[in-house]
């Protein structure tokens, strides 16, 4: 039997942190809506981390995706300790930049040119600018449910509690999230259910002002929601049909579901394609890839874009990923772990949904069939449950991400780190179960 953590120094560093910064956290991210307050870490190595209470705790939340290669990974350390010797910030490009742009342009399809920036947020933003310098139309098509960053203009209809929310499927509402969000960054965007190609037909036949059409090639912030067989080819048939530029958001699926991000397991290559998290193993950077032409469209500004650090680091990071058997690790951890919640979903009469793709694994509960977009997704899963999971998980040394369902996997994560997670779960499901949650 597992026995709840102790974590009062976590609580007494929180309150501290609160009268400093804001909810006393770096970011919104950092505390789940389910905690009062959040777990506060010292250290991480490999599939680890631990707090300020001295607890271990197995990570499949890596900072939310950046840390594929696991916490503090030696190759990626060593390379930036070098570089920081040698400088910084230069603000000009080095021998470096040169070897980063070679790799990405021969392991990126679309990689025709590359960009940068120091986040996803930012170099969405820079997407956007570039879609529209290049066609000299306004309109973005977006689709509901996924996430694009939080500026004004990409935080739109990320999300809902119940589909009445999203307004009618035939003119869904554009959701503002944020207090203080203007209202009007709404209106160049056309928002439309995503895995619908005749919607999405009508969308592009009906207005002649739309630049690109933008998406996650796999719907990964709310679901996560496999694409439907023949969706992302069908995309890019109707955006090359109406002259639309095609936009992949691979900051997500960006190194996690393989090297080349998910246009190179689907085959489906974009326009533009922007991405980040588990580019650098831990750095702030961000990159667009895409067609040249398009790319010249708009140039990149940026006191950091294509910094020193972030530079080492995604060469770095490339290499170690470059190993022969990587990603077939990935897929064999990722499906130990399916199985095991299967089991335990057929052990407890729970309905259990499992996927795995590469180094992403996605666990909820409330169904066990593909969901088809945000619509279906709310209809099936039983969120409230899931968060209750997530939390005495937590509280027995098992980091997931709240409410999201997806699993972050590294190249450091063991097959003992998948048994003794599937044993937490099987205790975890177990009290869940007997106290009629």
């Amino acid at each position: 039997m597992y026995k709840p953590y102790v974590t009062e120094k976590s609580k007494a560093l929180h309150d501290e942190l609160k009268k400093y910064l804001v909810d006393g956290v770096g970011s919104a991210f950092q505390i789940p809506h389910y905690a009062k307050y959040p777990i506060c870490m010292t250290h991480g190595k490999g599939s680890k981390c631990y707090d300020v209470d001295g607890n271990e705790y197995i990570d499949y939340i890596l900072g939310f995706g950046p840390l594929i290669l696991g916490h503090s990974p030696d190759a990626v350390n060593e390379a930036v300790i070098e570089q920081v010797k040698r400088g910084s910030l230069f603000s000009a490009p080095n021998y470096d930049t040169l070897e980063m742009g070679k790799l990405l342009h021969q392991i990126i399809p679309c990689a025709e040119a590359v960009s940068f920036q120091s986040s996803g947020s930012e170099v969405l933003m820079y997407a956007f600018r570039v879609a529209r310098a290049f066609t000299g139309k306004p309109k973005i098509v977006k689709m509901e449910g996924h996430y694009h960053g939080w500026t004004d203009e990409e935080k739109i209809s990320i999300e809902a509690d119940r589909v009445e929310q999203l307004g009618p499927r035939d003119n869904p509402n554009k959701i503002i999230h944020t207090k203080g969000q203007r209202a009007s960054s709404a209106d160049d965007l056309y928002v439309i259910p995503w895995n619908d190609l005749e919607y999405l037909e009508r969308t592009l036949k009906a207005h002649d002002d739309i630049a690109a059409v933008l998406m996650e090639p796999i719907m990964f912030d709310s679901g996560p929601i496999m694409p439907k067989p023949g969706y992302l080819e069908g995309v890019r048939e109707l955006t090359k049909k109406y002259n639309v530029l095609l936009i992949f958001d691979e900051v997500i699926t960006g190194f996690h579901v393989a090297l080349g991000g998910a246009q190179q397991l689907f085959g489906v290559t974009p326009d533009l394609a922007t991405f980040g998290k588990a580019i650098t193993a831990g750095y702030a950077f961000a990159a667009l890839a895409g067609r040249s032409d398009i790319m010249h469209a708009s140039h990149p500004a940026g006191t950091f874009s294509a910094w020193p650090i972030g530079t080492v680091a995604t060469i770095a990071t490339i290499k170690e990923l470059s190993k022969p058997g990587v990603y077939e690790r990935f897929n064999e951890l990722g499906q130990m772990l399916c199985d095991g919640y299967q089991k335990l979903g057929k052990k407890y009469g729970l309905k259990v949904y499992t996927r795995h793709t590469g180094a992403v694994a996605t666990l909820y509960f409330g169904f066990d069939d593909d969901v088809d977009d945000l619509r279906d997704w709310i209809g099936h899963a039983d969120v409230a449950f899931y968060q209750r999971f997530v939390q005495r998980m937590e509280s027995y040394g098992v980091r997931m991400t709240s409410k999201r369902g997806r699993i972050y996997l590294s190249t450091q994560h063991t097959n003992e780190d998948i048994a003794k997670t599937l044993d937490i779960a099987d205790q975890v499901l177990g009290e869940l179960v007997a106290e009629g949650k």
